[in-house]
């Protein structure tokens, strides 16, 4: 296996890493959604990433169709189902809201991680329209990962104003 062969299987799988990874995401972000009720700039900011995530799957599937490959149906049902669960688990904390919080921010540094990887990958191999993609779709990692950073401790106070008052605080 040449180099070049060697880089584009790693970039293929990190495509499908990455695909399954945003089902995950999705898995994590709408049960979140549907569930805040005391949050709604974290609700509306949350409801627009679902947005931005579902293109970012679209963006990953044509740059499957420009190296010939496909997605991994097993990695997708099993971090989905990954996802489900780390929902799930946190639905069930009194602090919801601050767990999700904090899982949110974990989660978008690791997707950023992922596409500046990807990112190198497709440059040296010369794939300018999946790098050019793949950007998009880091810039838009970005941007919610910067959200939630300056949203965490508006989160917070609002938490602990609703504790106060004896209010629906965890969601």
């Amino acid at each position: 296996m040449t180099p070049s062969d060697q880089a584009l299987s790693l970039f293929t799988t990190g495509l499908k890493n990455a695909h399954a990874m945003e089902k995950q995401a999705l898995s994590i972000l709408k049960p979140q959604a549907s569930r805040i009720e005391s949050y709604p700039d974290m609700k509306a900011r949350i409801e627009q990433h679902i947005s931005e995530t579902e293109q970012q799957i679209q963006r990953l599937e044509t740059i499957f169709d420009q190296v010939d490959e496909s997605h991994s149906g097993f990695k997708d049902m099993i971090l989905s189902v990954g996802g489900a669960m780390a929902a799930l688990s946190h639905a069930a904390a009194g602090d919801e809201v601050l767990k999700d919080t904090f899982a949110n921010y974990a989660f978008e540094h690791y997707e950023i991680a992922a596409y500046k990887s990807l990112i190198q990958i497709g440059d040296r191999l010369a794939l300018g329209d999946a790098s050019a993609l793949l950007r998009q779709t880091l810039d838009e990692e970005e941007r919610m990962a910067q959200w939630i950073d300056e949203h965490i401790g508006l989160v917070t106070d609002q938490y602990l104003v609703l504790q106060k008052a004896d209010q629906q605080a965890k969601r």
